[in-house]
C-alpha cells in the first residue's frame, strides 16, 4: 500500500527551492481576495461535482481492497505488483464469479420461492391480525396507506431503471479501482504536488492515517457482512422460514451500511415466519433480535477493536447526515466517508499524533509495508 509520508520527501526532495519573494500591500491584498474568491468558487465547484466525488471515494474503496489482497499475495509469493495485482483481480472475480454459479440456481429458487409466498403470508397475516381486538381498525388503516396499482407499476419501473444505472456505475467503479491500484504511486505523487510545501508533512501522515484506517474498516464490516448473512440464514433455517438463505443473503449484503442488513431482511422474514404460524413468527422475529444484539455487541467490538475505533452513536448519525446531503449513493458511503472526517479532525483540529488516530492492532506492520 502507498505510504504518503515515504512519498512527501521524495517530492521535496525532488523539487527546487525557490528564493522567497518580497511583496507589497497591495499584491498581499490582492492575493488575499484572489483566495477568498478562488475558494469559494472551489467550493462550488466541488459541490455540483459531488457524485463524481462520491464516484472516485468508491473507486478509491475498491482499490485498497484490491491492493491489501495484492500486498498478501506478495507477502508470500514474491512477484511484481503488475502480476500480483492481475493475479488478485482475477481470483476476485473468479470467487465471486463461482460464487454465484454455484449457488446461483439455489438462490434462483429461494428468491422465487420468497416472491410466491410473501402475498400468502401477506394474507395470513392479515387474517391473524383481523383476529384481534383492534385489527380492523388496523387493516382499515393500512389499507388506506397501501398504494395504488399504479403507483406500484411506477415505483417497479423506476427500481429497474436504477438498477440498470447502479450495474453501470458497479462496472465503472471496479474499473475505476484496479486503474487506481494499477499505479498508486502515481496518483499519489500526484496528489502529493498539488499540497503546498509547509503542510505536506502533516498532510501525508494524515492521508497515511485515512488509508490504514479506512483498510482496516473494510476488514472489519467483512467479518461483520459474514457473521450477519451467515447467522441470519441458519437461524431462519432452523426455525422453517421459506427462502431462509435468500434472506441471508440480502441481509450479509445489506450490512455493508452498518445496522441495516438485519432491519431489510427482517420485513421479509418476518411476514413469511407469521405466515407459516404464529409461533414461528415470534421465533423469527427473536432470532433477529439476537443476531442483531450479538453482532452490536459482541462481534462488532471485538473486531473494532483489532481493526477501526468509530463510536457507534457517531456511525448512526454519520449514515443520517450523508444521507440528507448525499442520498442514497451517501448512505452506502456513509461508514467510510465519516472515518475520514473522523481522522481529519483529529489529525487537524485535535493536532493528535498519527499513532493516536490509528487505533488498529496491525498499524505497525502497515508502517512497515
Amino acid at each position: 500500500m502507498t505510504n504518503f509520508v515515504e512519498q512527501s520527501e521524495l517530492v521535496t526532495q525532488s523539487e527546487v527551492p525557490q528564493p522567497p519573494a518580497r511583496d507589497s500591500l497591495e499584491r498581499r491584498v490582492f492575493r488575499a481576495t484572489a483566495v477568498v474568491i478562488l475558494t469559494l468558487a472551489a467550493a462550488y465547484v466541488l459541490w455540483m461535482l459531488v457524485d463524481l466525488l462520491l464516484l472516485l471515494f468508491a473507486c478509491t474503496l475498491v482499490s485498497l481492497i484490491l491492493l491489501t489482497g495484492t500486498n498478501a499475495l506478495r507477502g508470500r509469493v514474491r512477484m511484481p505488483l503488475s502480476m500480483a495485482l492481475a493475479v488478485t483481480v482475477i481470483l476476485f472475480i473468479a470467487v465471486i464469479g463461482g460464487a454465484f454459479a454455484f449457488f446461483g440456481a439455489t438462490m434462483q429458487a429461494e428468491f422465487g420461492e420468497l416472491a410466491q409466498r410473501l402475498p400468502t403470508a401477506w394474507v395470513g397475516l392479515q387474517g391473524r391480525i383481523a383476529a384481534l381486538p383492534i385489527g380492523a381498525a388496523i387493516l382499515e388503516r393500512a389499507q388506506g396507506l397501501a398504494p395504488s396499482s399504479e403507483a406500484i407499476v411506477s415505483a417497479a419501473r423506476t427500481a429497474l431503471a436504477a438498477v440498470g444505472g447502479a450495474l453501470s456505475l458497479l462496472l465503472i467503479v471496479l474499473v475505476g479501482g484496479v486503474y487506481l491500484a494499477a499505479q498508486p504511486t502515481l496518483y499519489s505523487t500526484g496528489l502529493l504536488r498539488l499540497i503546498p510545501l509547509s503542510a505536506r508533512s502533516q498532510s501525508a501522515e494524515t492521508l497515511d492515517a485515512i488509508s490504514i484506517s479506512l483498510k482496516n474498516w473494510l476488514k472489519g464490516q467483512a467479518l461483520g457482512m459474514l457473521f450477519v448473512g451467515v447467522a441470519t440464514g441458519l437461524a431462519l433455517w432452523l426455525v422453517g422460514v421459506p427462502a431462509a438463505w435468500a434472506i441471508g443473503l440480502v441481509a450479509g449484503l445489506a450490512e455493508f451500511v452498518p445496522y441495516l442488513g438485519v432491519l431489510i431482511a427482517g420485513v421479509p422474514a418476518v411476514v413469511l415466519g407469521f405466515g407459516q404460524g404464529t409461533a414461528t413468527g415470534l421465533w423469527t422475529l427473536g432470532l433477529l433480535l439476537a443476531v442483531q444484539q450479538v453482532q452490536g455487541s459482541l462481534i462488532m467490538p471485538l473486531v473494532q477493536n483489532k481493526m477501526v475505533d468509530l463510536p457507534p452513536a457517531i456511525t448512526i448519525f454519520g449514515i443520517i447526515a450523508a444521507g440528507i446531503l448525499f442520498g442514497v449513493a451517501g448512505v452506502l458511503l456513509a461508514t467510510p466517508l465519516t472515518i475520514v472526517v473522523l481522522v481529519i479532525v483529529r489529525r487537524l483540529y485535535l493536532h493528535e499524533d498519527k499513532e493516536e488516530v490509528l487505533a488498529s492492532a496491525d498499524a505497525a506492520e502497515d508502517r512497515t509495508a
